[in-house]
């Protein structure tokens, strides 16, 4: 099957890529030399798009394409190009907002859909880190940190009505990636889809009690509900261990093609969820050599340390950058406002962190019975190994979204994951 491109549309591979960087001076003189000196290495290892690292002999860019496609499906899938141009767009919105916690972006090429940014080295992708049982000390404070930069400045917090709106308007036309998470990540691993896909037969039977549990089933739409129409900051829409890239002293955020103005809560749990599930899966990894129960309690103490990072930003963001029209300072004037305005301040994070419990379990759920698994649990080979972690994690996420007074605090979902 050949799928309709647009005019001067072309999947780029080792040769074109050259010639495209060639023809954009600034990147020529980065990487220096001809371009028949370059090495070109494609590394697409995600889901969607390809992805090229070029080096030449004076410096190095990463360049990002969009396929016409779902990678990790092929044709079968089609998928509009548009997401190069929000994921750009993304970066361009929040890089002000975020120095040097994302990839510089150098430059956007619309016929293409491709774009080009820092190469980044020599970090490694924060996922495979932590399955290789390395610990990041920066990491989980960094991402959260990002976290919060991020949403509060394009927040109405932090965001006038205009700005917001302008960025709501042009992030609400990224609807094939948003029906994407609306689908696999809401509705398909609680449906009879055939997108879906867990360790078989061992969780054949948890898979169908899931797909019959009713009250789990509202719980799960009741949150893709309110990702649908809760647009309180332009969000990642997709940040968890593998959309981070890290050294033990620096931490990037990339592949924000999912972005959107959406629930801040949806990334904060995303990222949790993440921590938990590489906690769960520890044992998978262990040897004779390294049972692993000191990196996995490394790996569940860094849920708190996120959290708090993410927190006290924010709430210093609200104290001293509050630009936007919520919660207006001509209103607060007064010294007795003060402690009325850090009361609901505190209300406003409670309820983030309610809701990023919610949204965790829903991410969990979908990488143990949906489309897209996550590579913590997938490279354990042997199934009769993994299936029980797969199960201690699915059973969590049950619990954070039908019994939320549960975990009120990072600390109550340390205590869960360890006594599951």
């Amino acid at each position: 099957m050949s799928l309709h491109t647009p005019d001067g549309y072309q999947a780029l591979d080792n040769h074109s890529v050259r010639t495209f960087l060639a023809g954009l001076p600034e990147i020529r003189s980065k990487l220096g030399g001809a371009p028949e000196r370059w090495t070109v290495e494609e590394v697409g290892d995600g889901n969607l798009n390809l992805v090229f690292l070029v080096d030449g002999p004076d410096g190095s860019v990463c360049v990002k394409q969009s396929l016409p496609y779902v990678r990790a499906a092929g044709e079968s899938w089609p998928l509009p190009l548009d997401r190069a141009f929000f994921e750009q767009s993304y970066y361009r919105a929040i890089e002000p907002h975020v120095e040097g916690l994302v990839p510089r972006f150098y430059y956007y090429e619309p016929k293409l859909y491709a774009f080009v940014m820092e190469k980044l080295s020599p970090h490694i992708i924060l996922r495979r880190g932590l399955i290789e049982g390395k610990r990041y000390p920066q990491a989980a404070a960094h991402v959260g940190d990002f976290a919060a930069r991020s949403t509060f400045a394009t927040s109405d917090f932090g965001a006038t009505i205009e700005a917001k709106a302008e960025l709501t308007a042009r992030f609400a036309k990224n609807t094939s990636l948003i029906r994407i998470t609306a689908e696999v990540v809401f509705s398909d691993p609680l449906s009879p889809s055939p997108r879906n896909r867990w360790t078989s037969p061992e969780l054949d039977g948890l898979a169908a009690r899931f797909r019959s549990d009713s009250v789990l089933k509202a719980a799960v739409a009741h949150f893709g509900w309110r990702f649908l129409t809760e647009g309180q900051a332009l969000i990642h829409g997709d940040l968890h261990t593998g959309s981070v890239m890290v050294t033990e002293t620096d931490t990037r955020v990339m592949d924000p093609e999912f972005s959107f103005v959406g629930p801040i809560g949806f990334d904060v749990g995303a990222f949790l969820a993440n921590l938990v599930m590489n906690y769960l899966a520890q044992p998978g990894h262990a040897t004779a050599a390294d049972d692993r129960r000191e990196q996995a309690d490394w790996v569940l103490d860094q849920v708190p340390v996120f959290w708090n990072a993410f927190k006290t930003r924010f709430l210093s963001l609200w104290e001293t950058s509050a630009r936007g029209d919520a919660y207006p300072a001509t209103m607060f004037g007064n010294p007795a406002d003060a402690t009325v305005l850090a009361a609901a301040r505190e209300v406003f994070l409670d309820r983030i962190f309610a809701d990023a419990v919610g949204y965790a379990g829903v991410k969990t759920i979908r990488r143990i019975l949906g489309f897209a698994h996550n590579a913590d649990f997938e490279r354990i080979a042997d199934p009769a190994r993994r299936a029980p972690l797969e199960t201690k994690a699915i059973e969590l996420a049950r619990a954070f979204l039908l019994e939320p007074a549960s975990f009120r605090t990072p600390e109550d979902i340390v205590a869960a994951a360890k006594a599951i």
